[in-house]
């Protein structure tokens, strides 16, 4: 047989069917899709090669125990997560056999069994096996109910085609256990523990038991290329086969008790059809794969077919697969077609409907739909759809539909009115024989009248005749009219209101309405309250109880276009954006609290919703339970009893994590380098049955406080983690919001950098500690260095009094002391030089008080207590200036301030005034000045001070010596400018004055450079 050959053998490499069967036998498994539907009503889409999405031709399809469907292509392997296709690659020093994958199965141990052109293969946990021994090419693999593992190698080099592996090994079988060599394609097994393996060559089929076997060839095969391509087991025991040519005894054939038996209905002949692929669903329809005519689906004494004409990607059919969610997948020769229920079915012309447009729905009594068009009115019975108007050979179309209490459809064609009965059509005619007109709607009373509206007056018909008319402004223009269960009727105005008709008095109910609209569709409910669809909500009236239900109660639109109730009287209605489902629990308190949130459930295009407005009556309920819509573009339908829930909660898992654009393994406790800003985490759940619908919920353990709500993206952003340990937890729902809460989770964690590790934190914690030891130590140093340094002025000080009570008051007494012992000793004898004597003591004493008066003023601490140098400096002048004027001779004093006043330190503001008192003191005592000046400078850097007079000067040789032997006054000076960091400069000569200047830098002149400066923190505070 030539593998390479596709036109003549095209599906010899991956026949298998019941492997998926057996595979996904889960607990809870989801139901088929609906057999009941046409397949054109299924949800259908199609991923095509040519788009680039799969790489190459898919041949076989496979779902794993963690939810992910695997296609098998020419080229390798890809994987599905319902939205992305990701070409599939084994870890490095990993490789398959052969690129060409003929057949896969996922076991029930969550392992991928992968058949290649060349062997097999296993992956499992995240490491691929290969099994050297047995080589050839893998067409089938099966799983047994004990988890046995059975393969067919197609041209086994050990020409043993039948292979089992299981905990023991691997075990396989050849001619001597009734297995000859040769090509074998397809395997099965049914419920007797029989094996049945399909072969080439028109050799058939051989059914194998380790103790027994048969073969079965092909019922007068004389076609050497036909081969048993698929087998699909049911539960009689009978078999369904497909083999890969045309013609008589070969397509399509039953075997039954060993008799080969062809399928012939009215909708197909199976000789006529090449079959690749066989599928029997979960509600035992068989799916039927070609090799040029696309799928057939035969349920019951139903056939199906879908091509590409329908939008199947392709008539090639290689492989037909059922998910566990009861979806159906298709792998053709150019691409993926995949098929699901749908909650709102449609029909239209595919379906049988005679036009592309529906504009009015009705169910009758008998089970009936009846379907109107502009150019059709089609009756829909049984899955069946007959053409009225066409079978009655008449033109035109249906508008409204009502059935009468005598079982009579009155119709309105066109723009008349008739009444179908018995397979005839009568028409009603005004009283004047013209026409009724376009028939908007028509309803029937408690009395046995009927009304119809059009667009001319509200018509009133009594046995077939018009009984009474009502033209406008009589009766309020309207759209619709419902009879009240009670009495009288219920009209849908035109501009959007409601309007009662009852005992001949009419009473109209207004709303409120943010656009001018109309009622599209209006229902009176048995327990009389009325609802009215319009383009801005629904507009009610129960019990005289006027109430809106718009997007403010929760609407997921604004314009609806019908509504009704249910059997269970839920609420449904149909909007712009989809059928809207309201429990009867909270339709109640909505009536109850017009103002109420309510907590609808849409059905949107994803459920199959195609909603749009219909001209005339858009809604019904039919005997069955059924709501049936019209669209104005198709018939739509749903079975609010028959709501098949999937219950199958998606599979969650991460799929990859990216850290500053670098992608990492997903390993459990994964590492991340130290300053990673920017983190993305990729996840999936896997639920095919509508993955846009699928929702998420993450967290970040040990960032997040609570769930993220990210909805349907399936990434998640994290930014400037710190280092850490993390754990990333998501889970999710499915589209019928069944949550998986287990979910998944990822371990990681992110390295810190140096400096933000424990040690270094550790290390600053401990060199802040010796920093504030360090502070602590200096401040003590400094106030131990301010106390030392106040002790040495105070001892200072103490040696300048003393050295001027030396100099003046003690030298003083000691004088007068001898003065007044000379005059003493000369009194008795010499009485007028002895007065003499005691007059200069006296005189004397008066100098020795105010020299102590002087030295008591030097001890004075006013000026500690000034804040300005200047007015300090002018004190001191007129204090010396008052005590010359006594003697006559004071000369003039001025003192200038230059620069912007700063705030002066108190032991520098005390040294510097004492300094200026000595200097000023000797200026006015002994230069015999006529003008002394001070100058006082507050430069940024220094404080400068000047002292000038025009005195008799100092002796330069007094200056370099330091002062006068036994005179205190230029040392004391000089002390004092040292201990301040002052520097003193003199400039003097004889007769030419003297001028003294002080500097001092700031730093220790001015407190709020001291305070700005390092550690300045840490001083204490002074008050000046």
């Amino acid at each position: 047989m030539n593998l390479g050959n596709q036109s003549k053998h095209p599906a010899r490499l991956e026949q298998i069917l019941l492997c998926a069967l057996f595979a996904f036998l889960a607990p809870n498994p989801a139901r088929a899709v609906d057999p009941n539907n046409h397949i054109s009503q299924y949800a259908h889409t199609a991923w095509r090669v040519q788009d680039g999405i799969l790489g190459a031709t898919p041949r076989v399809l496979a779902q794993t125990a963690d939810g992910y469907l695997w296609i098998g292509t020419m080229s390798g392997l890809v994987r599905f997560d319902g939205v992305r296709f990701v070409p599939w690659d084994p870890p490095s020093g990993e490789k398959l056999p052969s690129q060409r994958i003929n057949s896969l199965l996922g076991a029930t141990d969550g392992s991928l069994w992968i058949g290649t052109a060349v062997g097999l293969s296993r992956w499992q946990n995240n490491h691929l096996t290969n099994y050297q021994d047995q080589r050839g090419v893998v067409t089938a693999i099966f799983e047994d109910a004990d988890s046995t593992i059975w393969t067919n190698l197609s041209l086994s080099a050990t020409k043993t085609p039948l292979c089992k592996i299981n905990s023991t090994g691997m075990k396989c079988f050849g001619a001597a256990d009734g297995i000859p060599p040769g090509a074998y394609w397809p395997l099965a097994k049914d419920h007797q523990g029989n094996f049945w393996i399909g072969r080439e060559q028109g050799l058939g089929l051989i059914r194998w038991k380790p103790d027994s076997h048969d073969a079965y060839g092909l019922k007068g095969a004389k076609h050497t290329d036909a081969s048993v391509s698929s087998i699909a087991v049911q539960a009689d025991g009978s078999l369904w086969t497909g083999i890969d040519v045309r013609g008589p005894g070969f397509g399509l054939q039953a075997f039954v008790h060993g008799i080969w038996k062809p399928f012939i209905t009215p909708e197909l002949d199976g000789s006529k059809v090449a079959v690749i692929a066989l599928l029997l669903d979960r509600e035992n329809a068989l799916w039927v794969g070609t090799a040029k005519n696309g799928i057939y689906r035969i349920y019951h004494d139903k056939v199906e077919h879908f091509g590409s004409t329908d939008g199947l990607s392709s008539d090639f059919v290689y492989r037909i697969f059922e998910d566990r969610e009861g979806n159906a997948w298709v792998a053709t020769s150019k691409g993926i077609d995949s098929f699901r229920d749908l909650r709102v079915v449609s029909f239209s012309t595919l379906e049988g409907l005679s036009a592309e447009e529906v504009d009015s729905v009705f169910a009758s009594r008998d089970g009936g739909v009846w379907v109107g068009g502009p150019s059709s009115m089609d009756l829909l019975r049984n899955g069946h759809v007959s053409s009225i108007l066409a079978e009655q050979r008449l033109s035109g179309g249906a508008t409204s539909f009502f059935e009468d209490h005598a079982n009579r459809l009155w119709v309105g064609i066109d723009n008349t009115l008739s009444v179908y009965e018995s397979g005839k059509f009568r028409q009603i005619t005004r009283k004047n024989g013209s026409p009724i007109g376009m028939v908007y709607s028509i309803t029937e009373d408690t009395d046995n009248n009927i009304w119809v509206e059009s667009p001319g007056p509200l018509t009133r018909i009594r046995d077939f005749k018009v009984a009474e008319e009502f033209p406008s402004p009589q009766m309020p223009d309207a759209f619709r009219v419902v009879a009240d269960p009670a009495r009288g009727i219920w009209l849908g105005l035109v501009n959007g209101d409601l309007a009662r008709y009852q005992d001949g008095r009419t009473e109209t109910f207004r709303f409120q309405h943010t656009s001018k609209t109309r009622v599209d569709q209006l229902t009176v409910n048995p327990d009389g309250s009325v609802l009215g669809a319009t383009a801005n909500g629904l507009v009610g009236w129960r019990s005289g109880k006027q109430v809106t239900l718009t997007t403010q109660n929760g609407l997921p639109c604004e314009i609806t276009y019908a509504s009704i109730l249910d059997g269970q009287r839920n609420l449904w209605i149909y909007m712009q954006c989809g059928l809207v489902e309201i429990k009867n629990e909270e339709l109640q308190n909505w009536w109850e609290h017009p103002d109420a949130k309510l907590q609808p459930r849409l059905f949107d295009a994803l459920d199959g919703a195609q909603p749009g407005r219909a001209p005339f009556g858009g809604v019904t309920r039919s005997p069955d339970g059924k709501l049936w819509f019209a669209s104005g573009v198709v018939l739509q339908t749903i079975d609010p009893d028959h709501l098949a829930l999937n219950s199958v909660p998606p599979p969650v898992h991460v799929e990859g994590i990216t850290a500053d654009h670098r992608n990492y393994p997903l390993e459990d406790g994964l590492r991340l380098p130290p300053l990673t800003r920017d983190v993305e985490v990729d996840y999936t759940a896997l639920s095919f049955m509508a993955p846009q619908k699928v929702r998420f919920r993450y967290r970040l353990d040990g960032r997040d406080t609570g769930w993220q709500d990210p909805g349907i993206r399936r990434q998640a952003f994290y930014t400037d983690l710190r280092p850490g340990k993390y754990t990333f937890r998501v889970i999710a729902c499915n589209n019928d919001g069944v949550w998986n809460e287990d979910g998944a989770k990822l371990n990681f964690s992110v390295a810190s950098a140096w400096y933000q590790t424990d040690r270094f934190r550790i290390a600053c914690a401990a060199s802040f500690l010796l920093l504030l030891w360090a502070l602590f130590r200096f401040r003590i140093h400094q106030l131990a260095r301010q106390f030392n340094t106040t002790m040495e002025t105070r001892v200072a000080e103490r040696t300048r009094i003393a050295r001027d009570l030396h100099d003046t008051l003690l030298q003083s007494l000691h004088g007068l002391m001898f003065r007044f012992q000379a005059a003493r000793n000369m009194l008795p004898q010499r009485p007028a030089e002895a007065m003499g004597a005691l007059d200069g003591a006296i005189t004397r004493t008066e100098q020795a008080i105010a020299e102590s008066r002087d030295a008591i003023k030097d001890l004075r601490s006013e000026s500690s207590t000034q804040t300005d140098l200047g007015e300090l400096l002018t004190e001191i002048g007129t204090e010396l200036t008052a005590s010359r004027d006594a003697n006559g001779d004071s000369p003039t004093f001025s003192v200038t301030v230059e620069g912007e006043r700063r705030t002066i330190s108190p032991m520098v503001q005390d040294e510097v005034c004492q300094i200026a008192r000595e200097a000023l003191r000797n200026a006015f005592r002994h230069a015999k000045a006529h003008q002394i000046e001070v100058e006082v400078r507050y430069d940024r850097r220094v404080l400068r001070l000047r002292f000038r007079d025009d005195g008799a000067g100092i002796d330069s040789k007094i200056l370099k010596e330091g002062g006068r032997p036994g005179h205190w006054g230029l040392p004391g000076i000089r002390e004092r400018a040292q201990r301040i960091r002052a520097r003193l400069d003199f400039w003097s000569e004889a007769g030419a004055g003297t001028e003294i200047q002080l500097t001092i830098p700031a730093v220790a002149a001015y407190l709020t450079s001291r305070e700005g400066t390092r550690f300045g923190i840490f001083r204490k505070a002074r008050k000046a």
